[in-house]
């Protein structure tokens, strides 16, 4: 359950950390309405391509590496930095959104090994 203190955010009372935000949680600027949009685009960006390749990044097929789906998702990331490192960043690729998504199945990969 999300506890309030001194802080309009709401806090988990055993650690001080952000816990859950919800349609009621208060938005007291205009950055928390932008994470908020940003979140919400890069969601649905990865669910878009979850569904478009099947579930890829999580479940690879294999054929050509046994690396689990967290190490497949480190040289992702790896590859898209080189890119960066030697291309700099294009206006009509999303890099930095590919790159977010891309630390976000890792940590979801990594989560699931924890298991």
């Amino acid at each position: 359950m999300t506890q309030w203190n001194s802080s309009p955010w709401p806090r988990d009372s055993a650690s001080e950390e952000l816990t859950e935000f919800g349609p009621d949680t208060l938005m007291i600027d205009d950055s928390s309405k932008l994470i908020a949009a940003k979140c919400d685009e890069l969601k649905n960006l990865l669910l878009s391509k979850n569904l478009k390749y099947g579930d890829s990044a999580l479940k690879p097929v294999r054929i050509f590496s046994n690396e689990s789906s967290t190490e497949q998702l480190r040289v992702r990331i790896d590859d898209k930095i080189n890119r960066v490192m030697n291309n700099g960043l294009y206006d009509d690729e999303d890099t930095v959104m590919d790159l977010a998504g891309y630390l976000i199945l890792l940590r979801i990969s990594l989560d699931k090994e924890s298991i």
